[in-house]
């Protein structure tokens, strides 16, 4: 069964060149107002547009897909320390493993910083590009992350003293080393432009970086209980504060 997600995924990859195309209604289309939601509401509004039927039936790859081929499993258990699953042509385009191997960068594997269990994904070419994991660190850390091509672009993690951070990077230069046969060069520093955390106390905060790394203004909580939004210098210091409800505006 395809997921409300998923099919929402699907919708909005097609409905920019659709919707170019006059093949999505708009709130004045007859067919618009005569298309009622699942309560009898007439879908009338311009948040409640929905795909054309002729935009549907495009999109149909089969009306009997392959979601119930197996009438009873082979196994109920499979053990194994790793299982890839490759491409038609036999590139592996994911990995479930038991200990996570180097990140694989321009054709070459690296070492990676801290090993760990869980699901790789790879390109076409076989190079990374993000993954789930549980790190060997304390008790374990829960890390997703999705990459540039030698840099990781976005990624969160739950650390051990309860802690949660969610970052997002900006994109590295694409630099080849030609000692290393002219591949990328992996792991070049960039900075952290928007980092979201909740510290291990509860305390939230969202806050944007420089170029430099360094946070130049921060949306957080007061001990007191009063939004806030911090402004920050060069050297990291608070040098204006914006919050009505501390100063009784």
């Amino acid at each position: 069964m395809i997921s409300a997600f998923s099919l929402a995924s699907v919708l909005l990859a097609a409905a920019a060149p659709v919707h170019a195309a006059g093949l999505v209604p708009t709130p004045q289309d007859p067919d618009m107002a005569r298309a009622p939601d699942a309560t009898g509401r007439p879908l009338d509004t311009p948040e409640f547009r929905r795909p054309a039927l002729e935009q549907l039936e495009r999109m149909i790859v089969t009306r009997t897909p392959e979601s119930h081929i197996v009438e009873t499993v082979d196994h109920e258990r499979i053990t194994a320390r790793r299982i890839d699953i490759v491409g038609d042509d036999g590139t592996i385009r994911m990995t479930l493993t038991g200990r996570t191997s180097g990140p694989v960068i321009d054709g070459i594997e690296y070492q990676r910083a801290i090993t760990g269990a869980g699901i790789l994904l790879y390109n076409a070419k076989g190079q990374e590009r993000g993954g789930f994991a549980v790190q060997d660190v304390g008790d374990g850390v829960p890390v997703i992350a999705m990459d540039f091509p030698n840099m990781d672009a976005i990624g969160w993690r739950v650390m051990p003293d309860g802690s949660v951070f969610f970052g997002i990077n900006q994109a590295p230069p694409l630099l080849r080393e030609p000692g290393l046969g002219n591949s990328l060069v992996p792991g070049i520093a960039t900075p952290t432009r928007i980092a979201l955390t909740v510290s291990a106390d509860g305390a939230p905060a969202v806050a944007l970086n420089d170029a430099r790394d360094q946070t130049r203004l921060r949306l957080t909580i007061t001990p007191e209980g009063y939004g806030a939004i911090e402004f920050l210098n060069a050297a990291g210091q608070v040098i204006h504060v914006i919050a009505p409800e501390a100063s009784g505006q």
